[in-house]
């Protein structure tokens, strides 16, 4: 008889856990990724140019200038030409010339608009965030854009060392003070999933570094104004050093932040602006020195009119893209963008990427 009633006590126990554990999946967490039928999945970008599209044109209205919002968001960015299945919601938070103080929780408003961070936060709660995809940092201490400007400028100067030579003793100290912005940044987008309900587990976060835009290689006739304004020893160090060095420091990034992490050192190697062809520029997945004439005549909008100049294009975008999806369906914690039999970027596994 006592037997009968303690096992009708573990029953009556077991079924009420039961229903208590429905009742509080029902009603109190619709939202977190433990329920994926009850949200749509989504993949999401944050950072900066590379990943918001400059370079690809037909930016999306909002974000070409109009109240000063110059994000540039193309539908050419890469997010856009991912191979997802039809009902992944695609959302592209990047945003051109963006700051790791863009991507941080402390700022309500950076610039045009809220903090990158506080936007992928209300995401979540609306969708099943599989993937987050961040690429940021060139814009600070390593100031790229600045870079690119000076050896513009040590190129119109004749100068006889370039840009190259000033800043060899300097920009692996600019690396390394944008590292902890980086990662705090990092560190911000896990918390914000952790705040919505999110397990490490039950979503990928992948740090992206950048591709160089220019070349050694670039042709004789293309190396002035008419594309590449570059000393040949300033493109060598662009691509050989300057870039690399960036990359490993997001690498370390990466690392410390227990992120998966994607090596673009080299993905645009054959490709940077100016090696195509002179006229179509066929090949080249870069845009070289973008002049937009009309903006010129506007005052608001001419010191964007070169914002252009150095991204990729889209069928850059494109490759990024190609590269980016399969690192998403492949195990391994890194990889690099390198070029297959047939001049595609692949995703290749780090361990593998340096024989």
């Amino acid at each position: 008889m006592r037997a009968h009633k303690s096992k009708s006590l573990i029953l009556l126990l077991v079924g009420s856990l039961l229903a208590l554990a429905v009742l509080i999946s029902d009603q109190y967490l619709p939202g977190l990724p433990m329920q994926p039928k009850q949200l749509p999945a989504a993949v999401v970008t944050v950072g900066d140019s590379t990943l918001s599209g400059e370079g690809g044109g037909n930016y999306v209205a909002g974000t070409n200038g109009e109240g000063d919002n110059w994000c540039h968001r193309s539908p050419a960015a890469p997010v856009h030409q991912l191979r997802l299945p039809p009902d992944v919601t695609r959302v592209n938070l990047a945003c051109s010339g963006a700051r790791t103080e863009a991507l941080r929780t402390d700022q309500e408003q950076v610039g045009a608009e809220k903090s990158q961070t506080a936007q992928l936060a209300e995401l979540a709660q609306r969708y099943r965030i599989t993937d987050v995809v961040v690429q940021i940092g060139a814009n600070d201490d390593p100031g790229f854009l600045d870079v690119v400007n000076q050896c513009v400028e040590a190129w119109a100067r004749r100068s006889p060392i370039g840009c190259s030579a000033q800043l060899e003793g300097q920009w692996q100290q600019r690396v390394e003070q944008m590292e902890p912005k980086a990662l705090a940044a990092v560190r911000d987008i896990q918390a914000a999933m952790d705040g919505a309900g999110y397990t490490p587990g039950s979503y990928q976060l992948i740090v992206q570094s950048y591709a160089s835009p220019v070349g050694p290689d670039v042709r004789p006739e293309l190396q002035g104004l008419s594309g590449c304004p570059f000393l040949p020893s300033d493109l060598r160090w662009i691509r050989d050093v300057g870039v690399p060095q960036l990359s490993d420091g997001l690498r370390d990034v990466a690392r410390e932040s227990g992120a998966r992490f994607l090596d673009l050192s080299r993905a645009g190697t054959g490709h940077e602006a100016c090696t195509g062809d002179p006229k179509t520029a066929e090949g080249e997945w870069f845009t070289r020195l973008t002049v937009d004439w009309e903006a010129l005549k506007d005052e608001k909008r001419a010191p964007h009119a070169m914002q252009e100049s150095f991204h990729a294009n889209a069928t850059g975008h494109a490759q990024f893209a190609r590269c980016l999806g399969e690192f998403l369906d492949i195990p391994e914690p890194g990889a690099a963008c390198l070029p297959d039999d047939r001049g595609n970027l692949t995703a290749v596994p780090l361990a593998d990427a340096h024989r």
